[in-house]
């Protein structure tokens, strides 16, 4: 089931499976969200919960336990109900269930929040621990914008603008971390090209990135990220791709490789005191 929101410069459509955004238009009727090709990347936005990237061999342990958790975590793929809703905002609800103690032994509630002001999109994410014992999580964002977006454009023609022009970039392997190395852009400036993505993702850590930019240098066509105060982001796209790009802020982030498996250990993780409710919002605009 979908849910529609609309404000002057926008119209949204939200998938209650996963709470994930799936069409956002202007109202030239541009689109601007990754329809979802299952020969290319199925998702549109996924939410990231209860953790951010890979796990070393897809598993962690807590409490003497073994958990087999995948990529990302369960929230993108499980239903979540709306439990507030107006014309221009909505709220979703996730709560753990006996199949999410399965997979990750903890209580939790999540709630997440659209809300549409002129052409951005407000994200709000709410954990919430409703138990006696700490909440040990980590949440991010993963949305796809098409790229090209006007016609006759080529992915070539768009770039990343940054704040900065350097930065410390993680090697990842299968998906794992390894370490750093510099990372330096033209005049803030990465113009896109099919083998960015040979290496996987652009992976940022410790709150590098506040906002980015994708802009076409032949048209007004652009998407910003503002994620002020974020830890971790990551740019991705699939390998040889020239059809959408992910501008991804996130708390948390993949396991090194050679992480202990312990979830309390793990890098980037968040422990939620009882009772206590953990809050981040960042912004998406398009152009």
């Amino acid at each position: 089931m979908q849910h529609q929101l609309i404000s002057e410069q926008l119209n949204v459509l939200i998938n209650c499976a996963g709470a994930e955004i799936c069409s956002v238009k202007n109202k030239r009727g541009t689109e601007y969200i990754w329809g979802g090709n299952a020969q290319v990347w199925a998702r549109h936005a996924p939410v990231l919960f209860p953790i951010v990237g890979r796990l070393k061999n897809d598993v962690y342990t807590f409490n003497g336990s073994v958990y087999h958790l995948g990529q990302h975590g369960f929230a993108r793929d499980t239903p979540f109900e709306l439990v507030k809703k107006n014309e221009t905002s909505c709220v979703f609800e996730l709560c753990a269930t006996p199949e999410t103690r399965r997979l990750y032994p903890f209580d939790f509630n999540l709630q997440i929040g659209y809300e549409l002001k002129g052409s951005r999109i407000y994200c709000t994410y709410t954990i919430k621990n409703p138990s006696g014992k700490p909440l040990i999580f980590s949440i991010g964002a993963h949305p796809g914008f098409y790229c090209p977006l006007g016609a006759g454009e080529k992915f070539e023609d768009y770039y990343l603008e940054f704040e900065h022009d350097t930065f410390m970039k993680t090697i990842l392997e299968a998906g794992l971390r390894l370490g750093t190395e510099k990372f330096h852009v033209a005049d803030k400036k990465l113009f896109l090209s099919e083998s960015l993505f040979d290496n996987d993702a652009l992976v940022f850590e410790n709150n590098q990135v506040n906002k980015v930019s994708l802009r076409s240098s032949r048209s007004g066509y652009a998407v910003t990220v503002g994620c002020a105060g974020w830890p971790y982001f990551g740019i991705w796209g699939k390998k040889g791709n020239s059809e959408f790009i992910c501008l991804e802020p996130w708390y948390g982030i993949a396991d090194k490789a050679d992480a202990s498996g312990a979830l309390e250990q793990k890098t980037g993780i968040i422990t939620l005191a009882p009772q206590k409710d953990f809050n981040c919002s960042f912004w998406m605009e398009m152009l």
